[in-house]
């Protein structure tokens, strides 16, 4: 049991960091292109950390099967909204070029 609790603690602290270090590539990278790298990539394992950290205190089924499927529509919504981002800015930055 307090092995457990334990390992929920480090990915929740793991979560918690990624978190942070997303939050400072959005405010230091230069382009968006990057802040929006900077935020898919650590956002979605900061958040798959901490639920891994809050699972491993659950002993509700459903509960655990809730959290996974949040963690999993985060997942598709972050790269469905990321790619239509970053190409709604392709496109704006080439018809500036010419």
């Amino acid at each position: 049991m307090i092995l457990l609790e334990l390992l929920s603690t480090v990915f929740l602290c793991l979560g918690l960091f990624f978190f942070i270090a997303s939050a400072i590539g959005l405010l230091r990278f230069p382009d968006t292109l990057c802040r929006m790298h900077a935020l898919a990539k650590a956002d979605n394992l900061a958040l798959g950390c901490i639920i891994l950290g809050v699972i491993l205190r659950q002993t509700d089924l459903l509960t655990i099967a809730k959290l996974v499927l949040i963690w999993g529509i985060t997942l598709l919504s972050s790269a469905t909204s990321g790619f239509l981002l970053a190409q709604r800015i392709r496109r704006k930055t080439l018809h500036e070029e010419f």
